[in-house]
C-alpha cells in the first residue's frame, strides 16, 4: 500500500500541510497543497508573539503581493488562522544559496551573476517602497535551473522583527548602522547584498570597521570587482552606492568583462601551435644555393 503523498500532517484555512521543512528565518516552514488551487505552496507560520501588530503585519504582506519579479519568491496569499499569522507562497525546487557555496568560494563569473540577479530584485522591493530586510545566503534559494530567488515575504515581517531569548535572527547579514539600532534603508539592503557577494568570494563576512579587498583572498577576483564589492560594504553609508540599481549595472559591465576575457582565454587555448619557420626556410636556402653552385658548375664545363 502507497502512502497517498498528499495526506496532510496538520491544517491551515485551506492549506493541507504535508512536510515540515527545515529552514532559515522565524517560525515554521511547510510544504502544502493549496486544496482550492490544487498546487504545491510553500507556508511559514510565524510563532504566536512574534508581533503585538498582527493587522499591520498581514496589511504589509498583502503589499507585498503586488510585488512581481522573475527573482523573488512570489506571495500567495497571507492571513490568520488559530491565533498565528501565516504566509503562503510559491514552493521551489532548489536549495540555500548556503549550499550552493559549499563551503568554499564561488566561481567569480557565477558569484556575479547571481548577485545580479538579487540585486535587480532588490531593486524592484525599493522601487515599490520597501526594504526588504532579511537577506542571506540561508534565505536565498537556488533553483533547479540555477536561477537566484529571494523571498518576498521577508519584506513584510522584517519591521515586525524582535529579538527574544537568542531565537534565531532573520537579520544575519545587518548593516553596521542596523547593529547600532539605527532604522534601516534602501542602502542597509545594498550593504546586504554586497556582504552576501563579499562571502561568496572569499567565504567570509565582511568586517563593519571595514573590509580587506576580496582579491585578498581570492587571486580571482579583478581589480573593478573588488572596488563595486568594498563600495556595496562601505561601514559609511553615504559612501556606499546610493541605489541597488547602481550597483547591478556595475556588476553587469563587470560580467561582461569577465565574459569577454573567458571567450579570449578559449580562443588563445584553440589557436594552432606556432610553427618556427625558420630553420625550414634556411634549410631550403642552402638547397637552392647548391643547386645554383652546381648549375654554374655544370654550365662551364
Amino acid at each position: 500500500m502507497t502512502q497517498d503523498p498528499f495526506a496532510p500532517i496538520g491544517v491551515i484555512a485551506h492549506y493541507n500541510l504535508l512536510e515540515r521543512i527545515d529552514s532559515a528565518g522565524l517560525g515554521d516552514l511547510y510544504r502544502a497543497r493549496d486544496t482550492r488551487r490544487g498546487r504545491t505552496v510553500g507556508v511559514r507560520v510565524l510563532p504566536v508573539d512574534f508581533t503585538d501588530d498582527r493587522a499591520g503585519l498581514i496589511e504589509r504582506a498583502h503589499a507585498v503581493q503586488t510585488l512581481s519579479h522573475p527573482n523573488a519568491i512570489t506571495v500567495f496569499d497571507v492571513g490568520e488562522y488559530d491565533g498565528r499569522v501565516y504566509v503562503v507562497f510559491e514552493f521551489l525546487k532548489g536549495r540555500s544559496l548556503r549550499s550552493e557555496m559549499g563551503g568554499r568560494p564561488v566561481n567569480v563569473r557565477r558569484a556575479v551573476d547571481m548577485t545580479i540577479q538579487i540585486a535587480d530584485a532588490v531593486a524592484e522591493a525599493h522601487a515599490g517602497g520597501f526594504v526588504h530586510g532579511g537577506l542571506s545566503p540561508d534565505s536565498i534559494v537556488i533553483t533547479a535551473k540555477g536561477h537566484a530567488k529571494i523571498p518576498a515575504f521577508d519584506v513584510a515581517v522584517q519591521s515586525g522583527l524582535e529579538y527574544r531569548d537568542g531565537q534565531a535572527r532573520l537579520h544575519d547579514y545587518d548593516s553596521p548602522e542596523e547593529a547600532r539600532g539605527h532604522a534601516p534603508d534602501d542602502r542597509s539592503d545594498i550593504y546586504s547584498v554586497g556582504a552576501i557577494l563579499y562571502e561568496m568570494l572569499t567565504m567570509r563576512r565582511p568586517m563593519h570597521r571595514g573590509a580587506s579587498a576580496p582579491s585578498a583572498s581570492n587571486l580571482n577576483v579583478t581589480k573593478e570587482l573588488d572596488a563595486a564589492v568594498l563600495k556595496a560594504v562601505a561601514p559609511n553609508p553615504d559612501l556606499r552606492y546610493q541605489s541597488i540599481a547602481a550597483l547591478a549595472g556595475d556588476l553587469r559591465s563587470i560580467s561582461s568583462a569577465l565574459e569577454l576575457e573567458d571567450v579570449q582565454v578559449v580562443e588563445r587555448a584553440e589557436a594552432p601551435p606556432a610553427v618556427n619557420l625558420g630553420p625550414v626556410v634556411l634549410v631550403t636556402l642552402v638547397i637552392l644555393a647548391m643547386v645554383a653552385a652546381v648549375f654554374w658548375w655544370l654550365t662551364r664545363s
